[in-house]
């Protein structure tokens, strides 16, 4: 069975930085594409951030271009979402997501439990 499970989330001040991690198994790691996406209070789910099976290539939602950078590692079945310079507006439920292929088109069939961002001063 797949499992998907997020760290790395807790409490920051505006302008710093974070960094989660997801630690995936049951199933194929490298050959799948991964995402992040969170919830923030009051809002649906979004879209955050993409990254090929081989992690050649990477996407990011507008809201986090220039801030955020997805990687993974292949050889220990993580990935990773350094955040920095963080907004009060990042304050969400973040979770890791496995994509349906090696392209992160947003389709998902898995994805964790999620791990808590918040900023706040």
């Amino acid at each position: 069975q797949v499992q998907l499970v997020e760290s790395g989330g807790g409490l920051a001040q505006p302008g710093g930085s974070l960094r989660l991690s997801c630690v995936a198994s049951g199933f194929a790691f490298r050959s799948f594409a991964m995402s992040w996406a969170r919830q923030a209070p009051g809002k649906g789910l979004e879209w955050v951030s993409g990254i090929y099976s081989d992690g050649t290539d990477t996407y990011y939602a507008d809201s986090v271009k220039g801030r955020f950078t997805i990687s993974r590692d292949n050889a220990k079945n993580t990935l990773y979402l350094q955040m920095n310079s963080l907004k009060p507006e990042d304050t969400a439920l973040y979770y890791c997501a496995k994509e349906v292929g090696w392209y992160p088109k947003g389709e998902y069939d898995d994805w964790g439990q999620g791990t808590q961002v918040i900023v706040s001063s």
